[in-house]
């Protein structure tokens, strides 16, 4: 069972490839951050397979997995976009992108037919991939007097808690990255120091 505060996706780039009656469908499942990676991607694949007849894809993006987009490129509505979509929803994955570039051999699939297609060559892109997990993380910083430093640094490792930025001076100030489910726990554990002041960012 996942958490609330945690999502699914991929680790590093990978391939798949599916054939059916000629036709080859070579899906490239990539990890995003944005969807202006996307057109990048698609120009480069595009470069690389320029005999190619389809460029098809579908991207999700956000923790909370409600951004999305789907591209048919010239494929029947329906037909490869969203089962590319489908697939993504099915194993839960977020912040990545699927283009299928499709080889025409010659014979027509049918509606049904094309939608396997992209769905399988999904399927083993996703096969070749490691999934990982990742938590939603808040920023909050925290300005403090030096003095209480060991209070500070003790709280962040027992939490281990990430710092991100960090100035010291008589008043230091860092950021911290903190997971959603334990930002209540935490905060509250470093605003019981004196004189600390925080804010979620």
């Amino acid at each position: 069972m996942l958490f609330d505060d945690t999502y699914k996706t991929i680790k590093t780039s990978s391939e798949g490839i599916f054939k059916d009656k000629g036709s080859k469908f070579i899906a490239y499942l990539y990890p995003i951050r944005s969807e202006a990676e996307i057109k990048n991607i698609i120009a480069n694949l595009k470069s690389l397979h320029p005999k190619a007849r389809h460029h098809c894809w579908a991207m999700r993006l956000s923790p909370d997995r409600t951004v999305f987009r789907i591209n048919d490129d010239g494929e029947p509505s329906g037909t490869a976009g969203r089962p590319i979509l489908n697939t993504l929803l099915s194993y839960e994955l977020t912040d990545v992108l699927v283009v299928v570039v499709r080889y025409f051999g010659g014979t027509l699939l049918g509606v049904p037919g094309l939608i396997n297609a992209y769905k399988t060559a999904t399927i083993e892109a996703i096969k070749h991939s490691e999934i990982i997990v990742n938590t939603i993380n808040l920023v909050c910083r925290i300005d403090f007097d030096h003095i209480r430093m060991n209070e500070v640094m003790k709280i962040i490792k027992e939490e281990y808690l990430r710092i991100l930025n960090q100035h010291f001076d008589l008043k230091c100030s860092m950021d911290l990255e903190i997971r959603q489910s334990m930002s209540n726990k935490i905060s509250g554990r470093l605003q019981k120091i004196e004189g600390l002041n925080l804010k979620f960012l």
